[in-house]
This record gives C-alpha cells, structure tokens and sequence, in this order.
C-alpha cells in the first residue's frame, strides 16, 4: 500500500461574527489523503477524516466492479462487494468506517486502485476504545508515526499485526524492556492495524492541527 498524504488546512469560522463577541470561535480543519492499493492485492485501510456520515457507502461511493471490503466484527470477517450495476455495495454500503477503525479493502483489478478520504481532522481530546482480544484499530487523526509516538496504550504482552507486501508483520511489547519486540512499527496515514491485548483499554490523543 502506497499512502500520500494530502492534507490540506482550511479553515472555517463557523457563526464567527457572533462568536467574536464572546472571544471565542469554532475552527474546523479539512483535508483530504489518498490511498493507492496495487494490483489484485489487500491493503489495511482507515478512515481518519469525520464526515457527517461515516459509513461505507458514503465514504467510498464508487469502485471498480468487484471490489470488496472487509470488516471484522470481533470473531470474523463482515464482506461487502460493490456492484457496478447497482451502483453500490451489496449487501449494503450502512457499515461504519469510523475514525479509528479499520478494515481490508481488495482490489482485483488489474490496474492500481486509489481511494480518497476527504473530511474534518478531528481535534481535542479523542478516546478510542481498544478491546481485549483482536481488534482493527487506527490513529483517529491522519498522522503517521510509531505506535509510541501515537500514543498507543501499550501493556506487557500486547501485540500488533500490521500488513505489508501480502503477510503480517508483527511485535510485542515487552514491559521490561519498554518497547515493541523485534521492532516497532511505524504506521503511515490513512493504515490500520491488527491489535491484541490481554485487557481492554482507552487510546487517548490529545491533538492539535498546528
């Protein structure tokens, strides 16, 4: 998986004339990535921009013909197909794709498919709930970095599957050694990631577009 990031601040005031009076004023940042998946392959995506209708279908309208995407539920794998003739996905495009989630998307074309996430950054104090066992979690803002620099909540034993070239590559954090095991993954936007641990936590980030 190829990612670029796009970002793009513009800025809006919203109610800013009746707002100044008060000296405070609501600043929303948007911007866009794209996501290039190769060739017939899988790549491990994310929704890191909000919109005002995070679900499949609004995110991602269109797509080659057989295109399919895949989000675990916990104990297996939900598919959606799209369907160039219903102009859709079947069995529906309702599954959310939150910022913070995550889920595979396969191309089986034979030519390059990108996908662009247009939206909100989000800003503040963000919470994304980690549950015990496996999961598919991402950043909630479009930042790349290692886990330790996104604030992942780490702890003895936990550990992290992420998807390169076709296989998983993974790490362990060790609580003697304060850090992941062989090595720590560095995550780029708009990539989710597989995640294990042994007791559920919070992933708390509390982020500023500069």
């Amino acid at each position: 998986m190829r990612t670029k990031a796009l970002l793009a601040a513009a800025a809006f005031a919203a109610g800013l004339a009746a707002s100044m009076a008060q000296n405070v004023y609501s600043l929303n940042v948007v911007g866009y990535y794209n996501i290039t998946i190769p060739p017939n392959s899988f790549a491990l995506i994310a929704n890191q921009l909000n919109t005002t209708n995070n679900t499949l279908g609004s995110l991602i309208p269109s797509a080659p013909d057989g295109t399919q995407f895949f989000k675990f539920s916990g104990t297996g794998w939900d598919t959606y197909t799209y369907d160039e003739l219903e102009g859709g996905w079947l069995p529906n495009g309702n599954v959310s794709l939150n910022p913070g989630e995550g889920g595979f998307v396969r191309n089986n074309t034979a030519n390059a498919l990108t996908i662009t996430f247009v939206g909100e950054v989000l800003q503040g104090s963000l919470t994304n709930p980690v549950p015990a066992g496996f999961s598919v979690r991402s950043s909630m803002v479009p930042q790349a970095g290692t886990l330790t620099q996104l604030a992942f909540p780490a702890a003895d034993g936990d550990q992290v599957f992420v998807y390169r070239g076709g296989s998983y590559v993974g790490a362990t954090y060790d609580e003697l050694e304060q850090g992941w095991l062989p090595a720590e993954p560095n995550l780029g936007v708009g990539e989710a990631f597989f995640s294990r641990k042994s007791a559920p936590a919070t992933w708390v980030r509390n982020f500023t577009v500069q």
